[in-house]
């Protein structure tokens, strides 16, 4: 029997079936067909022909860390990685014993997380009728939907179905949304996937309401079990996927710790005669750390890593995530407190520049329990200059729509375009006078929508009226002098824009990925404009190199305000060349490197973490063109092309660039932190 064609079926089923975004719960359809499924499990786990089972199970346990602007929509960096062999046993009615034989890891940056045990081995009988995660710490006594205590607790839907060809002929699975009926209690939320011929449930994907979490750092926690069929009768674990997601339970602020883990099983050995010995002990045994023969894997470790691909794309958790929200409606499922205190990123807290010396600011995040309505209040003052500025953004949403108002005073910096880490721009303001950034006061106040439609593709409409206003300098650094800020006021404009966004598909670790923006702005007030940007960035992975790419660009009209122009040169476009010196009313900019690992000596940072044994070298080519005259700055500067070097050092945390402009030859090299650590900071 051809068993891989049916395990392909089953999971092309699944991932065909999405449930719509109305359901009609509790039909006597529905309710029949949980009312067969958990009839199945009951037998199944009486069903006295398999007496018991051996197979092994080879499974990656990686830890991410997510950082960035509000969303955290930056894709994680791979943090540590771990490939583990485990020999699985189970005997009727309802024993397992997992030995973990083989086991390696590796550290990408400094960690030293441990994880639960059973979080190093598989589920070997679908939770069950209570569901325990992290040996009951993370999650504890969930009743399972398919149990004989869940089948009064939840709602059902049937939502699909669908015919497959397998190697015994069609194979028709339904597709059974899932919801509890009191979202305060602890309960699962998801879609079950039934053999249409035997009700036995073949794959559940699924999530928990927020009283599930013991964990008051858990986020969420989303899981995906994928079975297949043995001798014709035996739905057993094949592969299997879990996401843990944890952030600040008291601090709203762009950082999160992701756990992925991947499984998959191979063939089965049934009904093996098992020592009576066996079962005793702990239930995840062997290795306590890693170890075991090399015999046991069969490519390298960072091979592994890259080919691992699913448990670092993001995409699958994402669509399994717009899934379950859906079911869940306007209900919230997140397990993080309602209100927390906040902030877009440290410099939201702490920060320096010449327009208003050192700024102090402080927000926080107020919601309603339960639902996806949040409120978000932010106060700031600059010590230099003595002008406050503040706000509030309200955000009403569901699965896949936001609606968000927001009115406020802000300074910022006048390009799209982040050019520096926050945090670095306060410490060379401070102490040598130079300010990376060109500044505009803003008061605005917008209304629009933001309505996700795939898992990487979203929309944004927005429309509202905005006052921009120059600043002056008003501080002194401890050494050198501030070059003066640029008038960049404009006057009270209404403002439309419209913007479409592909964003990241997982980890640097996969093979490769393109994500990026393009937005069209519209204007009316002193004059009338109209302004489109495109930013995209993408990477490919060639064997142990890759290839990485960053391109900027955008468009103005005669009558586009200053605040809305675009400059390059220096730091963060083109090293060698002056800062900002080219600028205008339209611009591009390009960006290409190759990127290899080469030998460094390994420092010790304490009892946990090296700086590795590596450095990132990454030889790049750039090139950049402003012209349209507006602003400060001088246009029609011809293409700027740049050649030079950049080197990752401490686990890719410091990136060094330097660079010669080719038109004059002169010379440039920065020093910030890693550009997708900049939102945090």
């Amino acid at each position: 029997m051809n068993l891989r064609s049916i395990r392909l079926a089953a999971c092309a089923a699944a991932l065909a079936v999405t449930p719509a975004a109305a359901q009609q719960w509790n039909t006597p359809v529905a309710l029949s067909l949980a009312a067969e499924g958990t009839a199945r499990r009951q037998e199944a786990q009486a069903d006295s022909s398999l007496v018991s089972y051996r197979t092994r199970a080879r499974g990656f346990v990686f830890f991410l860390a997510q950082v960035g602007e509000e969303g955290l929509t930056e894709p994680p960096r791979l943090v540590k990685a771990d490939e583990l062999r485990v020999e699985v046993y189970w005997r009727a009615p309802n024993e397992s014993k997992q030995i973990i034989l083989g086991w390696r890891e590796g550290a990408f940056l400094p960690t030293d997380i441990n994880y639960h045990r059973d979080h190093l081995g598989i589920v070997t009988n679908n939770f069950g009728d209570l569901i325990r995660i992290g040996e009951g710490d993370e999650v504890r006594d969930v009743p399972h939907p398919l149990s004989p205590a869940g089948l009064a607790l939840y709602d059902f839907a049937l939502t699909d179905s669908v015919s497959v060809q397998g190697a015994t002929g069609q194979v028709k699975l339904r597709a059974v949304a899932v919801r509890p009926k009191d979202f305060s209690r602890p309960a699962a939320v998801g879609t079950l996937y039934l053999d249409a011929a035997t009700s036995q449930l073949v794959r559940f994907r699924f999530s928990f309401t927020p009283a599930s979490y013991l964990d008051r750092q858990l986020e969420d926690i989303t899981i995906t079990l994928q079975s297949s069929l043995w001798e014709e009768r035996y739905w057993l674990p094949y592969r299997q996927e879990v996401e843990l997601r944890r952030r600040f339970s008291w601090l709203d602020f762009p950082a999160r710790g992701i756990i992925r883990g991947r499984w998959e099983i191979e063939d089965y050995d049934l009904n093996p005669a098992l020592p009576e010995g066996l079962f005793t002990g702990p239930a995840i045994a062997g290795l306590r750390r890693p170890g075991g023969p090399d015999s046991l894997f069969s490519e390298p470790f960072n091979t592994a890593v890259v080919g691992a691909g699913p448990p670092l794309d993001d995409q699958d958790m994402t669509e399994v995530r717009t899934e379950i929200e859906r079911l869940a409606e306007h209900r919230s499922l997140s397990g993080l407190p309602a209100t927390r205190f906040g902030g877009g990123g440290l410099s939201d807290f702490i920060r320096v520049n010449r327009v208003q010396g050192l700024a102090l600011g402080a927000s926080s995040v107020f919601g309603v329990r339960g639902s996806r309505i949040e409120v978000r209040p932010f106060v700031g003052i600059g010590t230099s200059d003595g002008r406050a500025t503040g706000g509030a953004e309200l955000t009403i949403g569901d699965a896949g729509t936001r609606l968000v108002a927001f009115a406020g005073r802000r300074v910022r910096d006048f390009s799209d375009f982040a050019i520096v880490s926050p945090a670095l721009n306060s410490i060379t303001s401070q102490e040598f006078g130079d300010d990376y950034g060109d500044y505009v006061l803003t008061d605005a106040g917008f209304g629009g929508l933001r309505q996700r439609i795939g898992s990487r593709l979203s929309v944004a409409l927005e429309a509202g009226a905005e006052r921009s206003r120059s600043l002056d300098v008003e501080s002194s650094p401890a050494n050198g002098t501030y070059r003066p800020n640029p008038p960049l006021g404009a006057g009270t404009y209404g403002v439309a824009r419209i913007r479409l966004e592909r964003g990241s598909g997982g980890s640097v670790a996969t093979t490769g990925d393109l994500q990026g923006l393009v937005q069209l702005e519209g204007g009316t007030g002193p004059g009338e404009y109209l302004r489109a940007t495109a930013q995209g960035r993408w990477f490919r992975n060639l064997g142990t190199t890759s290839l990485a790419g960053r391109v900027l660009a955008g468009v103005g009209t005669e009558e586009t305000p200053p605040h809305r122009g675009f400059a390059i040169g220096g730091r963060g476009t083109l090293p060698g060349e002056r800062f900002r010196e080219f600028g205008g009313r339209r611009f591009a900019f390009a960006h290409v490197e190759w990127r290899f690992a080469a030998p460094f000596p390994a420092i010790p940072l304490g009892s946990f973490a090296t700086t590795g044994r590596t450095v990132t070298l990454a030889p790049f080519v750039a090139a950049g063109w402003a012209g349209g005259t507006l602003g400060p700055w001088d246009p029609d500067g011809g293409v700027r092309p740049v050649a030079g070097l950049a080197a990752e050092l401490l686990m890719r945390i410091v990136r060094v660039e330097a660079g010669v402009a080719l038109r004059t030859g002169e010379f440039g090299i920065t020093v910030d932190v890693s550009r997708e650590w900049w939102g945090a900071l």
